[in-house]
């Protein structure tokens, strides 16, 4: 179960416009002892990633300015952050959205609106192979 997943002192970056879905994602994220970093555009993450160094990014695929796809190209480009795991948000769960995600690099594909235990599992397999 995901309650005994340990993810203390863990990095996480929520990138999403819905203040309710960045809001559900900390609480969970905070509860299971994560360091939560909340961005509300591409931009807005840009500018935060490298002041913070998340181990994992929660992107939102249906974002204003710089969307999902492009906000996690931009992130897998960049050298520094390459490594880092990228998992896409998405209202949709279509096959096509999921292959766009692969394409601009993204490790892993939520459905929204996630659950607690999906969220925290994502971040456990990825923060696991990227310490």
């Amino acid at each position: 179960m995901a309650e005994a997943v340990n993810l203390s002192g863990v990095k996480v970056m929520v990138i999403d416009d819905s203040n309710t879905i960045r809001r559900s994602a900390e609480i969970f994220l905070v509860q299971a002892g994560c360091q939560v970093v909340l961005a509300e555009d591409g931009f807005d993450a840009l500018a935060k990633i490298a002041d913070h160094h998340p181990q994992v990014i929660f992107c939102d695929i249906m974002m204003p300015r710089l969307d999902g796809y492009q906000t996690c190209a931009l992130i897998k480009k960049n050298a520094k952050l390459r490594a880092t795991p990228v998992i896409m948000l998405s209202s949709k769960d279509g096959l096509f959205d999921r292959a766009r995600g692969r394409m601009v690099g993204s490790d892993e594909y939520l459905t929204k609106p996630f659950t607690k235990d999906s969220l925290l599992q994502a971040v456990a397999t990825h923060a696991r192979n990227n310490r």
